[in-house]
């Protein structure tokens, strides 16, 4: 995987790490990958602010959130794969509801939860059984193929 493309077709190079003050996230299975200037994506009430929810809102990558973000469903799981130490802490709220979640692993949150705390390179996995192909509207982003 040496390249992909952001939302403004600006290649990313993965084959090196972001600039300082960037923030990458990579979103699999699609292998989406975004880039932005740490704390310049605009927050419009998708989980909490700077969130991989909110990332994923920004740049049009489709994250299912049934509850529209505020911690009371467990649509937004994922595995974390890459990143873990430069996000928020989990807090109870999250905690409780992760406990509800299928296959709950050790690198699980809950993409409107969790708050990417610094810039850096991010890789998330959204769980297939998580991945929900027809939710009022949205386009079919995923195939079984991926």
């Amino acid at each position: 995987m040496a390249q992909t493309t952001t939302e403004t077709a600006k290649p990313v190079d993965l084959t090196k790490p972001p600039a300082a003050g960037v923030v990458r996230v990579t979103f699999l299975p699609e292998n989406r990958t975004v880039e932005f200037d740490y704390g310049t994506i605009p927050y419009d009430h998708h989980g909490k602010p700077m969130s991989f929810l909110d990332v994923a809102e920004n740049f049009g990558i489709f994250l299912d959130h049934a509850c529209g973000g505020s911690c009371a469903c467990t649509t937004c799981h994922l595995w974390i794969k890459e990143g873990a130490a430069g996000l928020s802490e989990p807090d109870d709220d999250e905690l409780d509801r992760i406990e509800t979640a299928a296959d709950v692993q050790l690198n699980s949150r809950l993409g409107c939860q969790a708050v990417i705390t610094r810039p850096g390179s991010y890789v998330v996995e959204i769980p297939k059984w998580n991945r929900n192909y027809v939710s009022e509207g949205k386009p079919l982003t995923l195939t079984e193929n991926k």
